[in-house]
């Protein structure tokens, strides 16, 4: 199994496949980091070599943010969000979507499972 950027990716998988698993790569990245590396995208990964893996390292190196780098750099801008009190940060802190979406219905992945209100049924007139 080949490690890529602190990641094992699978080797079964073709190159630019398996690469989408490191977080910050996705399919489109995954192609031009193989292009620039001159390694042929659908070579399963357990087929590549020593050189054609320091090759496509030394490319995420040089040209991308992922993993840790990433995820801290999104963290720190959500915090700066926060910090400044703007509009997006306040979304993030109340734990609602922040890009316009509704949320009179729908929004259950970011608001979480739905709380039923209680007392909400019309009571009942009783004879006195």
């Amino acid at each position: 199994m080949a490690r890529i950027s602190g990641v094992t990716i699978p080797a079964e998988k073709q190159v630019w496949v398996a690469l989408t698993y490191i977080h910050g790569i996705g399919a489109k990245s995954a192609n031009d980091i193989l292009s620039n590396a001159k390694v042929e995208p659908t070579t399963r990964v357990k087929n590549l070599t020593d050189t054609e893996i320091a090759h496509i390292q030394d490319v995420i190196n040089a040209d991308y943010l992922v993993e840790g780098e990433l995820q801290r750099l999104v963290s720190s801008n959500i915090k700066r969000l926060k910090d400044v009190k703007s509009y997006r940060g306040m979304r993030h802190s109340a734990n609602l979507p922040s890009r316009g979406q509704r949320t009179k219905t729908n929004a259950r992945t970011r608001r979480g499972k739905k709380v039923t209100v209680g007392g909400t049924a019309k009571k009942v007139a009783s004879k006195t």
